[in-house]
């Protein structure tokens, strides 16, 4: 349950528009719904802004339909990440307006609009790397902050990244994902003053080992703006990344008198 949503519902209790006993079976489920595989954390956008988010790899088609349901009969923002075909196409079926992804191998439902404020940039290296990159675009845009697509600009040829400089000064945050030897997040770094959260990706023959040497690349970037998180994880970069936007834009709408 968003704070909104929440607070919505104790002024229909406080004008009679919602009886007190149906308020209170609802707040009963606040902090997690038992659904017996899962405990879904209805309280989770209260706490840190952003609901609970569903890792699909793992669980059978039946449980991802069955926590997706749970999250949006909460009213939140929804979304399923490292989702089989079969599972997306079960959610797809129960839920027309979900989008299914087949490339970022997510499936999302939106009921918010994307903010004004704030823009993430998502950049990946080459075209190998877009499922990483497109995981991390969707989970940004599903939690309402835009996103600037630039892929296939690897350091093979500088001139594709130096091309997007403009789209690049535009981001609060820049997101990128590259594998090899993982040397695009500092570049990018030097071209622009907000923060570049990087993400290896396990592309690359042998000596790459599975992404751990573009890892190791990104950890000892000269770029000092460049932080890393886990190996394919697009999905962490653009959560932090959300986290980071929409708190700078609060506070400068906060500065210049906006709320």
């Amino acid at each position: 349950m968003t704070r909104s949503a929440l607070l919505e519902l104790l002024s229909d209790v406080e004008r009679g528009v919602v009886p007190a006993d149906i308020a209170a079976e609802r707040l009963t489920k606040l902090e997690f719904e038992d659904l017996g595989d899962a405990k879904v954390d209805h309280h989770r956008s209260l706490r840190t802004g952003l609901p609970e988010v569903i890792f699909g790899q793992g669980k059978t088609t039946e449980q991802v339909v069955a926590i997706f349901g749970s999250l949006l009969r909460d009213g939140v923002d929804v979304l399923a990440t490292r989702v089989s075909d079969e599972a997306a196409a079960a959610v797809s079926r129960e839920h027309a307006d979900a989008v299914w992804n087949k490339v970022a191998k997510t499936v999302s439902y939106r009921r918010h609009a994307l903010s004004d404020g704030g823009t993430i940039a998502v950049v990946c290296a080459g075209t190998t790397d877009v499922p990483v990159a497109e995981e991390a675009a969707v989970t940004a845009e599903t939690f309402g902050v835009k996103v600037s697509r630039v892929y296939d600009v690897g350091v093979a040829g500088l001139q594709r990244i130096l091309a997007a400089r403009e789209t690049l000064s535009t981001a609060d945050a820049v997101i990128v994902c590259a594998g090899m030897e993982g040397a695009l997040p500092s570049v990018v770094g030097g071209l622009v003053g907000v923060p570049v959260i990087a993400v290896p990706t396990s592309v690359g023959y042998g000596a790459s080992f599975g992404g751990v040497t573009a890892l190791l690349g990104m950890l000892n970037s000269c770029s000092p703006n460049v932080v890393v998180v886990n190996i394919d994880n697009g999905f962490g970069a653009a959560y932090a990344a959300v986290l980071m936007v929409r708190r700078a834009t609060v506070r400068a709408d906060s500065l210049w008198g906006l709320t």
